[in-house]
């Protein structure tokens, strides 16, 4: 099978120009708003990675 792929990418300046009025940007720049953020992320990391589908907070 032959197919072709395109790659789309968005910038962390991209978006913040197409979202001015949102702050979610921590998921993609890892710049948690409280310090409690790495260990919840870290914990819905290793609960994907069992296939757990329980909340992480």
């Amino acid at each position: 099978m032959k197919s072709e792929v395109k790659i789309i990418f968005q910038s962390v300046v991209g978006l913040h120009k197409a979202c001015p009025n949102h702050l979610g940007d921590w998921y993609f720049t890892g710049d948690f708003p409280t310090p409690g953020g790495h260990r919840v992320v870290n914990k819905a990391f290793v609960y994907y990675m069992e296939g757990n589908n329980d909340r992480a907070y």
